[in-house]
């Protein structure tokens, strides 16, 4: 259940975020930010919101719906935005097999993502109107492609956060390459390890 709303006070966030600060915001010696800057792209409707305005949209909005589009093994170690009402992955852990060279398991698309998201949309009664905010870790890789797949679904109002649930990568000090930096888990937002059994992704049959 979300948090209680608040009477808006602003409007809402639409602003563009180009390449070039996208990859000043993710300075750092690891060579993983490095490629999540990279890998970034601008959204169809080029609407972005951090964290934290977000969370400001979801308290403004009663209709705004926040969409999770991680792995679920992802976040039952990293955690859970406590407002999400729809928790979809865009990408999946091959748990059948193994990159040895890599150390790690191959990533590949969900192919029923487009299925299952329109599907949780109409349950919550999205209109094309509708604020709906796409998050993922970091806003490098996931949430804008999938931004993009809802908005050709016809909706208008499709937001990519760009600094995502766990933020960004220090560059220096002792905990060199945490992610500790912005982001909703470090922007003191209501998040918890526990997942709501209603909003939980499963693999269908």
């Amino acid at each position: 259940m979300k948090n209680s709303r608040q009477t808006p006070q602003h409007s809402i966030f639409r602003f563009a975020i180009p390449l070039a600060l996208v990859s000043a915001m993710a300075v750092s010696t690891n060579a993983q930010a490095e490629e999540d800057a990279s890998a970034y792209r601008e959204t169809q409707l080029g609407l972005y919101v951090t964290a934290a305005e977000a969370y400001d949209l979801i308290q403004q909005e009663d209709d705004a719906l926040l969409i999770d589009v991680r792995d679920p093994i992802e976040i039952k170690f990293t955690g859970f935005a406590e407002p999400t009402d729809i928790h979809v992955p865009w990408v999946l852990a091959d748990r059948s097999q193994f990159d040895a060279d890599a150390q790690t398991w191959p990533i590949s698309r969900n192919n029923d993502f487009d299925a299952q998201i329109r599907s949780a949309l109409e349950e919550h009664g999205a209109e094309e109107d509708t604020p709906i905010i796409v998050m993922c870790r970091s806003g490098a890789t996931r949430s804008a492609p999938a931004a993009d797949a809802i908005t050709e679904m016809g909706f208008s109002q499709v937001y990519s956060v760009s600094d995502g649930f766990e933020g960004g990568k220090l560059a220096e000090g002792d905990s060199e390459g945490v992610r500790a930096r912005n982001g909703w888990r470090n922007s003191d937002l209501p998040w918890s390890y526990s997942v709501d059994p209603d909003v939980a992704w499963h693999a269908e049959d």
